[in-house]
């Protein structure tokens, strides 16, 4: 399966994949899909990345350990869930703030930083497990 082709194919199909997967986490507030859809397709191609390249290659292109970015996203979902409660409402309501940004009008909410937390819990987790299998699979 590792063939010069899919060597050559792998890092565009990486790139698309991630650039999709951010996609489906920002449509998924609105729409269909969110953060465990995008964060399933982001694994999905670090893994496909991780055949085409080996497992360090995959670790020094992810910079953090996978169980840090999984951490670090909870850590997030959480803070998305107590930032209402600072407001004296329930825990886990939408709060939106709507700054503008060069005279445009961004509308932010918690909502979007759950999302985001559960993005790269799924990233991470799917990730860490992904790489286990194939540092196991060439030993």
């Amino acid at each position: 399966m590792n063939t010069v082709i899919f060597r050559t194919v792998a890092p565009f199909i990486t790139a698309l994949m991630l650039l999709f997967s951010v996609f489906i986490l920002l449509r998924g507030h609105n729409e269909p899909g969110g953060g465990f859809i995008g964060g399933l397709i982001a694994a999905s191609a670090l893994a496909i990345y991780g055949i085409a390249f080996g497992v360090q290659a995959v670790r020094r292109a992810m910079r953090f350990h996978p169980l840090a970015i999984a951490g670090f996203g909870l850590l997030l979902s959480c803070i998305a869930g107590l930032v209402s409660i600072f407001f004296a409402m329930p825990f886990m309501t939408g709060l939106w703030i709507y700054p503008v940004v060069f005279g445009v009008e961004v509308p932010l909410s918690s909502v979007m930083l759950f999302d985001l937390g559960v993005y790269l819990v799924v990233l991470g987790a799917v990730a860490s497990i992904a790489l286990a299998l194939e540092e196991r699979e060439m030993d």
